[in-house]
């Protein structure tokens, strides 16, 4: 599955991650890429309430990797958020005990700079994409080439335009590029 959507606002990247993250159920991993500035950790954002994490997420470039709490009864008990920006090799992201974050299902990772550590990215992933088109504008290529991650973008995308009908210009339209 792969679908390419365009949203017109850092305000409708985060809702389109949130909406994403309310899809989750546990044990999936997000491999984001895009130049700097192109909105990923807002995107990721978005995910983290999406699964009910109720702190700030910032982005963990100094870090490295950041594990945050959902809300108790939720399904996904934590969001983990790695950010391979300063990583000089997939080996440091190993030696933080990458492999065996991978093997917790109730656990939704996601990694910013994804290409840095390629060698050591699950097969069973999901591939988000971001580019920076305009000042407001991203296009964000979504790929999941496993069919037991199903995601529901169509109703995202018609949830998030319903949203800004009833609310005109807070969040900016989400579009399919055909």
């Amino acid at each position: 599955m792969e679908k390419i959507l365009i949203t017109q606002s850092a305000k409708a990247s985060f809702v389109l991650g949130k909406k994403l993250g309310s899809q989750l159920s546990g044990g999936e991993f997000l491999a984001l890429t895009g130049d700097l500035g192109s909105g990923k950790t807002t995107f990721l954002q978005g995910l983290a309430q999406g699964l009910g994490v109720l702190t700030k997420v910032n982005s963990p470039t100094f870090n490295i990797l950041k594990i945050y709490k959902t809300k108790k009864g939720a399904t996904v008990k934590n969001f983990c958020h790695i950010d391979a920006y300063r990583l000089n090799s997939a080996r440091e992201l190993e030696n933080l005990g990458f492999n065996e974050l991978l093997e917790q299902k109730d656990l939704v990772i996601a990694l910013e700079w994804a290409d840095k550590v390629k060698s050591i990215l699950p097969q069973r992933r999901i591939n988000i994409a971001i580019k920076h088109k305009t000042n407001q504008t991203r296009e964000i290529k979504i790929k999941s080439a496993i069919k037991a991650i199903k995601l529901d973008l169509e109703k995202i995308v018609a949830s998030i335009n319903r949203l800004n009908k009833s609310r005109p210009n807070t969040i900016g339209r989400v579009l399919y590029k055909f």
